[in-house]
């Protein structure tokens, strides 16, 4: 009998120790999830500033959706039209949370962030005619106390 007292005991210390973990790694998923796709934004923008993807006047040289890092786009300097990929997959925002209805599919992966266009402010985040930044869409409190949509 006082064994299985200590065991509950010692089952209810680890419940929130578990969670702990379980939201350290989702951080370090947003993280490391932030940094790919930022990088590849930059990357992309880079190659327009470089002249190696074709874009208008009035265009930032910024992808117009997040699905183009990953489709990619055509090599304009290249005489075989090559084409630059930017990401093999696009990472989901792991801060999503998705409806676990059976027999209806998960969001699409460039449907969990938010985005942010290049004519929005860093205050108040807008899509628009071109992917700027990323951010996750949830208003939850990471470990450090600043909300992660503000990463």
């Amino acid at each position: 009998m006082i064994v299985l007292a200590i065991m509950a005991i010692l089952a209810t210390a680890a419940m929130p120790l578990r969670e702990l973990v379980v939201q350290r790694e989702k951080e370090q998923e947003l993280r490391a999830a932030l940094r790919q796709i930022r990088n590849a934004i930059d990357a992309y923008k880079q190659a327009a500033d470089d002249g190696r993807i074709e874009k208008k006047e009035d265009e930032s040289g910024y992808p117009r959706t997040l699905d183009d890092l990953v489709i990619g786009v055509p090599d304009i300097k290249s005489p075989e039209k090559k084409v630059i990929y930017f990401l093999r997959r696009l990472p989901r925002d792991p801060m999503h949370q998705d409806m676990d209805v059976a027999g209806i599919e998960e969001t699409p992966a460039a449907d969990t962030w938010g985005k942010r266009s290049y004519e929005s402010s860093p205050e108040n985040p807008r899509e628009g005619d071109d992917v700027f930044d990323v951010y996750s869409r949830s208003d939850a409190v990471g470990l450090n106390g600043i909300e992660y949509h503000k990463w």
